[in-house]
């Protein structure tokens, strides 16, 4: 049985007010509108302690006493104004990280620019609700990279999560923060099948099967008399032990495939199996050569092989 919490039930409509507030972008400089500032335990523990002691120095005459508290006093209001500062003028460039499969990790980094004469000192960033926080600190005039991560839901193109920087610099007494929304997007390709089965032997191609195109160069037999040139492991020595002649064996070229991938290659009936299948196959055309091609959800990609090909067969999957 769950419980209504009115406390987490305001903070998380007060958290989605906020970001609906907030304008997406992938650099922001922090300032008097952006950033916020709360006392926090331990110096809502100090105010009470600062009373208690004002009391008792008015009750029984301390004049160590008053100097005692307003000296703390006035140390926590410095430190309010430092740690505000720490944050204020603070410059954040994201850089967009790069695409990533469903179920694995998206990292990317995060540019600190202080434009200041004075260092920055306990710097936290997070993504928001993770808990993991990636401290950092940054020099004078100077600047710092700090790498965050975050696993996808979905696949597809997304945005970013809100993302936190915060400071509790000098005295922990007071929580400064500002949320950041960027405006990046991460492309998420399907978690590849674990166990795939081998490559089909047919593609679909324009309503029919496609062929499966052989090429094969060399001589079948693969021997040939000795060419000067020809590398050591080329010879073929229980020939020449039995003839007394060089003979060099031919190179054969390995078949060369070409098919074109389909959903219905895969025999599965859920969307996602079918991708996750299609992907698993991909990564293996590409390793072993052969040339492939993609037909989903109305796009058909020309067999072809290399990088940017199965990045753009991938690419496919994941809008799919």
């Amino acid at each position: 049985m769950r419980f209504f919490h009115p406390m987490r039930f305001l903070k998380n409509r007060f958290s989605k007010w906020l970001q609906n507030r907030l304008p997406l972008t992938d650099r922001i400089t922090l300032n008097q509108r952006n950033v916020y500032i709360i006392p926090t335990r331990a110096g809502l523990m100090l105010a009470v302690t600062l009373m208690v002691l004002l009391v008792a120095s008015i009750n029984y005459q301390l004049n160590l006493g008053y100097l005692l508290t307003f000296l703390l006093a006035g140390c926590s209001l410095v430190a309010m104004h430092v740690a505000h500062a720490t944050l204020r003028g603070l410059t954040m460039h994201l850089i967009a990280p790069d695409a990533c499969y469903m179920g694995d990790t998206a990292q990317f980094d995060i540019h600190l620019q202080n434009t200041r004469k004075r260092p920055r000192f306990g710097l936290v960033l997070a993504v928001e609700d993770t808990g993991h926080w990636v401290d950092t600190d940054v020099s004078a005039q100077a600047s710092a990279t700090v790498q965050l991560a975050f696993k996808p839901t979905r696949r597809g193109l997304q945005h970013l999560p809100t993302l936190m920087v915060q400071t509790l610099f000098p005295l922990g007494t007071f929580r400064v923060w500002a949320i950041w929304r960027p405006a990046a997007q991460v492309l998420v390709y399907p978690a590849p099948e674990i166990h795939p089965p081998p490559l089909p032997s047919h593609g679909a191609d324009d309503g029919q099967q496609a062929s499966q195109v052989m090429h094969t160069q060399g001589e079948p037999d693969g021997l040939r008399p000795y060419r000067r040139g020809d590398g050591l492991k080329t010879i073929v020595w229980k020939k020449v032990a039995k003839t007394g002649e060089l003979v060099s064996r031919e190179h054969v070229n390995l078949q060369t495939r070409t098919l074109v991938l389909d959903p219905e290659l895969t025999q599965l009936n859920q969307i996602e199996a079918q991708l996750s299948r299609l992907c698993a196959w991909v990564l293996m055309a590409e390793k072993l050569g052969v040339r492939y091609g993609l037909r989903i959800s109305g796009q058909n990609l020309a067999p072809a092989n290399g990088l940017p090909h199965q990045q753009r067969c991938l690419q496919a999957l994941a809008l799919a």
